[in-house]
């Protein structure tokens, strides 16, 4: 049902995670700078104060996460999305998306193929669906289930999907705090151009939400780097 998808999506889309507009007001300033400095993160907030943004290196590579306005319309609140320039290979994709968001994008996108009065695809649709189309589902035995009842993971070459998630992983994802993020809260971590990129829903909206997702998103970097999709150096002849 997604081959007029697909098409549409044919062109090359634009970087994802881009900030869009001004961030939403927030109060976790104090709280976050403090821990940002234990940890050795650049901290900073944007001209409106209402913006934060982290800033770090893994593995010798600059990520930025920054917490603000929502850029996607099924984050509702504040959002949390990250963004590291890994410089591995350009042709690694691999998405992991809670299973609620992707049913929710997936009827979107069937809506849409089966609106007699739309003749296209519309340009605003987020590129999460323009995945969706591109990308299969896999699976393997390696990972626990409580992952998978969680998870699903889309690519379209497996072997990077069992390179990159390993157990430690998976973890991680279906591990959070007790206050934290429930598996029906909007999430995605990727692989895609070479970079890493994360975005959630601020919820809840507590430190400890934050200290995770950014333990996610190291880990996720750190598991990409660990030598599966670096590039390799021609030896001199």
């Amino acid at each position: 049902m997604f081959d007029r998808i697909k098409k549409a999506f044919s062109k090359q889309a634009k970087e994802p995670l881009e900030p869009e507009g001004p961030n939403s007001q927030l109060s976790q300033g104090g709280p976050v700078s403090e821990w940002a400095a234990t940890q050795g993160f650049a901290f900073s907030v944007d001209g409106s104060g209402h913006g934060m943004a982290l800033e770090g290196k893994v593995g010798g590579k600059p990520w930025r996460l920054q917490l603000g306005r929502p850029t996607r319309d099924y984050i509702l609140g504040a959002e949390v999305r990250a963004r590291a320039e890994l410089g591995i290979q350009d042709d690694v994709a691999v998405l992991v998306m809670n299973r609620p968001l992707k049913e929710s994008l997936e009827k979107k996108a069937y809506q849409i193929y089966t609106d007699q009065l739309q003749t296209s695809v519309d340009s605003s649709m987020p590129e999460e669906m323009r995945w969706l189309a591109m990308f299969k589902e896999v699976g393997w035995d390696k990972l626990p289930l409580d992952f998978w009842n969680r998870f699903s993971v889309l690519t379209d070459r497996r072997e990077d999907a069992v390179a990159w998630i390993d157990p430690a992983l998976a973890g991680l994802m279906t591990e959070w705090p007790v206050s934290a993020t429930s598996p029906e809260v909007p999430f995605m971590v990727l692989l895609l151009r070479g970079k890493a990129y994360l975005r959630m829903e601020y919820t809840p909206a507590d430190l400890t939400t934050l200290q995770h997702a950014a333990l996610i998103f190291t880990s996720a970097c750190e598991a990409a780097l660990d030598g599966a999709f670096t590039r390799e150096i021609p030896s001199p002849e």
